[in-house]
């Protein structure tokens, strides 16, 4: 049973965004510029202040040094002829490279600098307002939830809470960008809510009844498998992972039905949920163990997909199959050599009980399968070796081969920059185990991201369209902010995931 102590007394502040063809009463004005050629920086994507204005803010802008280089910041007393305080102008970069992922980032960048203020204008949307929007939004997150009123924002500290984006014209087809692109960035707040949220307040139970309640109120099909129900169905992975804490593991499944007819497209996703992982009885060095806190990034993004997809009425079927355990050390836990025996019967002997996320992925995928989708999508923080291949910043995106360039080239689209990678068919022999039908882990420490990823692929039904996204360094930022991500959760990757469904839907 949860207690109040254990859940926040009150949401996570949200900003408001707004449309809007005039700067109006914000208190500053968000202007991007973009840098000059051969002179002074330029106003870009300006469709209401007007040329004398404009010319006003460049010369102004111009004094001080500013040079228009990408997420550069220049705050300036606004003009008499401006209702706004003061403007803050963004950099954007050359003019010829201004991207929708750059008006993302410094749209980002701009809503994090005015904390402490109450409202701002924008005319970044003018550019690209679905960007512009989630930038703003995304740039303004904070996560306070356990903070006491000690250490809290004071007054003049909060993050930035009314947003008007400003256009030439704030007609319905802008309207319905506004409103997909906030309700993305919500459903990326709302996974990083859950990331951010310490092992202390989100343990299996307490993170499949927060998943479940989200599910009902998007009105989709709730199936929620406690640990004598994991054990009856035979679901080793999940048990296996979870026997060594005191806290029992879960299996949920939230299931939108959007599609229409005979022929409409079936989407499996499939997240990581091990709400900390110690490593188990093959204990992970100290320092910095407390980032582990992120190892179910993976479900916290697939639950927010499947929401979302039900929000934006998508035309196709979803279906969610999180696993979720915590992996402790303890008298019960499994041990190095033991074998468990996957759901859907091919048995593994556990290596290495740090290699976990792969046990409780294969008998999600198992599962998932058995309901014959036409695509599977499975995301988490499977490996380190991610991390060493490709950095904290780029997710490696494993798969069939057509299906995971296909969620490459998205991901990229979108600016979460996933980059596609091979599955060898050689490492499949390094699997074998003398005693089980697999081993967990290889007997070397070469190609870790793709011996995991050849691992689950032993668990995807034949005809079935795969792709994972290991996200084990871009799920969590241990480093400064950058562009809309600030420290802790980003959300990787709903973004890349909603877009999939969406050009499968098209």
């Amino acid at each position: 049973m949860t207690s109040s102590a254990q859940t926040p007394s009150a949401p996570q502040p949200r900003p408001e965004l707004s449309l809007g063809t005039s700067v109006g009463e914000a208190n500053v004005l968000v202007v991007g510029i973009t840098t000059g050629s051969d002179g002074p920086p330029a106003l870009a994507g300006d469709p209401v202040l007007g040329d004398a204005v404009a010319a006003e803010l460049i010369e102004r802008l111009t004094a001080v040094g500013a040079k228009g280089k990408a997420e550069e910041l220049t705050r300036i007393p606004a003009p008499e002829s401006l209702s706004v305080a003061s403007v803050l102008a963004v950099g954007l970069g050359k003019a010829d490279d201004v991207s929708a992922e750059q008006v993302r980032k410094s749209a980002g960048v701009a809503s994090r600098a005015l904390s402490g203020v109450e409202s701002a204008a924008s005319t970044l949307g003018a550019l690209d307002l679905g960007a512009a929007a989630e930038g703003h939004y995304l740039g303004a997150y904070t996560f306070t939830a356990y903070k006491s009123a000690k250490s809290a924002p004071k007054p003049g500290e909060q993050p930035l809470a009314r947003i008007q984006l400003l256009v030439a014209d704030a007609d319905e087809a802008a309207a319905s960008t506004l409103e997909r692109a906030t309700a993305i960035a919500e459903a990326v707040a709302g996974a990083r809510d859950f990331v951010n949220t310490p092992p202390s307040h989100l343990y299996p139970a307490e993170f499949a009844d927060r998943a479940a309640e989200l599910g009902r109120q998007a009105g989709l099909t709730v199936e929620v498998l406690d640990e004598q129900a994991l054990e009856a169905g035979g679901y080793g992975g999940i048990i296996g992972v979870g026997k060594g804490s005191s806290r029992p593991p879960r299996l949920v499944r939230l299931s939108y039905s959007g599609g229409v007819g005979e022929n409409a497209k079936k989407v499996a996703l499939v997240g990581k949920g091990v709400t900390f992982d110690t490593g188990g009885i093959s204990i992970k060095p100290a320092a910095n163990m407390e980032n582990m806190t992120s190892d179910m990034a993976g479900a916290a993004a697939v639950v927010a997909t499947v929401v979302l997809a039900a929000k934006l009425r998508l035309p196709l079927d979803v279906t969610a199959t999180v696993p979720m355990a915590e992996n402790m050390p303890s008298a019960t836990a499994q041990r190095p050599g033991d074998v468990l025996t996957q759901y859907g019967g091919t048995t593994v002997e556990v290596i290495n009980t740090d290699a976990e996320g792969r046990l409780i992925l294969a008998d999600a995928i198992v599962r998932a399968c058995e309901d014959e989708p036409d695509y599977l999508i499975e995301t988490s923080t499977l490996t380190g070796a991610q991390l060493v291949a490709l950095g904290s910043r780029t997710p490696g995106v494993m798969g069939s081969d057509e299906f995971r360039d296909r969620v490459a080239r998205i991901s990229q689209e979108v600016g979460e920059n996933g980059w596609a990678m091979p599955l060898p068919s050689e490492l499949r022999k390094d699997l074998d185990s003398k005693v089980a039908d697999l081993a967990n882990v290889t007997n070397h420490r070469f190609g870790g991201m793709l011996v995991a990823g050849t691992y689950l692929r032993e668990f995807v039904a034949d005809g079935v369209q795969w792709a994972h996204i290991d996200i084990a360094g871009p799920a969590y930022n241990t480093g400064g902010p950058f562009g809309y991500i600030g420290k802790g959760g980003s959300g990787v990757p709903v973004r890349t995931m909603i877009a999939v469904l969406e050009d499968i839907a098209t």
